[in-house]
């Protein structure tokens, strides 16, 4: 957020800034490489979706908008395979080609975690929730373009360069409603308890309540034993 004498204002490219951060986090993650992003972020008057492979997620709550990410083939293989790679699959049973279906599905699920990162970040920063759609994926030849449209009132359209490692390069726009957040009032936008973390603290919780259990094959010894004296 930007401080400014009258309050911190959260506007058009503090969000875009936002979710930029989402696409690196998540992917430098997932693929075990660096990828990073244009400092310089382009005005745009419409989205859409171009070859070689697009994905787009709407999104709505408090305030309404488009994400869109456009993979040249090069960076779109590339990406799938680092993250195969990185969990563990053999090169060779990759699939050599982007318009392979496991490609798609691949980059549709690291879109939904990209958007779903960034949608945790504005409950915790924001104070607001929005929720999301299931990514689309197209496969796109040459010659096919498409365009997306929202129902936005004022809206504000911005695209992004994004570079793999091996530079290749894919993009990201953004359309959503003209809006800026003012901050009321000081309040904890900490990061939320990662969920795997949380169950590991909480099976050592009970692990360390039952230890105090230990004793009690020795007071089942004790009842035996009176059982058999009374001839029981």
């Amino acid at each position: 957020m930007s401080n400014k004498e009258n309050g911190v204002v959260y506007g058009t490219e503090d969000v875009l800034t936002s979710l930029c951060n989402s696409v690196t986090r998540v992917l430098n993650v997932a693929t075990q490489t660096k990828i990073h992003y244009s400092g310089m972020v382009q005005r745009i008057t419409k989205t859409g979706l171009k070859p070689d492979i697009g994905c787009f997620v709407l999104f709505d709550g408090g305030f309404s908008g488009l994400v869109v990410l456009n993979f040249a083939g090069d960076a779109a293989l590339e990406i799938y395979e680092k993250y195969m790679l990185s969990m563990g699959m053999p090169k060779s049973e990759l699939a050599t080609t982007f318009t392979s279906d496991e490609v798609s599905n691949i980059l549709g699920e690291l879109m939904n975690q990209i958007v779903g990162d960034f949608t945790g970040k504005v409950r915790r920063e924001l104070q607001t929730n929005i929720t999301q759609n299931q990514p689309k994926m197209l496969v796109l030849t040459k010659q096919v373009m498409l365009s997306v449209d929202t129902p936005l009132d004022r809206p504000e359209m911005r695209r992004v360069s994004f570079f793999t490692e091996a530079n290749n390069i894919f993009y990201l726009e953004l359309a959503i409603d003209r809006t800026e957040f003012i901050k009321l009032h000081d309040f904890d936008s900490s990061e939320i308890i990662d969920p795997d973390a949380f169950m590991d603290m909480q099976q050592a919780n009970q692990g360390n309540a039952a230890k105090p259990a230990s004793p009690a094959p020795a007071a089942d010894n004790d009842s035996d034993e009176l059982l058999r004296s009374l001839g029981m």
